[in-house]
């Protein structure tokens, strides 16, 4: 498949963790879209690799669930399902929450001066229309706040989770960045002014916005949804 050609490794720990991070980036860009089938042996050849780090990359995939692996059967992409995203949103805002409170009572002005930079890179990814970039920054945004709350193992957490909310941001970037970038400026000037109930407010409303995106990707895009979704009324 086309996806396969454009493979590319970057530095990592291990072979295994360079086919991993290239495959979920184009699981999370929708390169790989959800339904495609990927091929052990293609994307060894492509990256110039044995197949054990391929083979080894697909179960920490699996385990992700964003591979489908069955014996005797075609490896595929799943797809976006509902329930998982519902889950992880709960989870991370839950979690979010409390370190943002946390990190209001904590914040200094350095603290303040990087979450500033921070949204004004954001800012100039949007203007170069720079998705990648803008993800990641949005990423640090959030992470940054777990980290001024003294709870980096709250992100840690956080991301796991979020891993099956990713494609779905990745394509609100298409509909909503703009909104994504004035939330993340409106929780700044909340921290800032050590507003914890308007804070609290901005930040379940910036992550209450993906609730949106699946509506409409479910009615723009339902091939990418997973299958029977709407009859289990998820």
């Amino acid at each position: 498949m086309s996806a396969h050609n454009s493979l590319t490794l970057t530095p990592a720990a291990t072979a295994t963790d360079q086919v991993f991070h290239a495959l979920y980036s184009k699981i999370v860009t929708l390169e790989l879209a959800p339904g495609a089938k990927v091929s052990e042996a293609e994307i060894a050849r492509s990256l110039g690799v044995s197949r054990q780090p391929v083979r080894d990359a697909f179960y920490r995939l699996s385990e992700l669930g964003f591979m489908l692996i069955r014996p005797q059967r075609a490896t595929t992409v799943t797809y976006i399902s509902p329930q998982a995203l519902l889950d992880a949103r709960f989870i991370r805002c839950a979690l979010e929450v409390e370190c943002l409170r946390a990190a209001i009572d904590r914040v200094t002005s350095d603290d303040n001066a990087e979450l500033n930079a921070l949204v004004a890179a954001q800012d100039e990814a949007l203007q170069a229309d720079d998705k990648i970039e803008f993800h990641r920054l949005d990423d640090s945004f959030h992470e940054l706040i777990c980290n001024i709350a003294g709870h980096p193992k709250a992100w840690v957490i956080i991301h796991d989770q979020k891993v099956h909310l990713d494609r779905l941001r990745y394509l609100s970037l298409t509909i909503g960045a703009q909104s994504a970038l004035d939330d993340h400026v409106a929780i700044m000037d909340c921290i800032r002014n050590r507003d914890a109930d308007r804070a609290e407010k901005e930040l379940r409303k910036h992550l209450a916005r993906i609730l949106k995106v699946l509506a409409q990707v479910r009615d723009t895009h339902p091939e990418l949804i997973e299958a029977n979704a709407h009859q289990r009324g998820v």
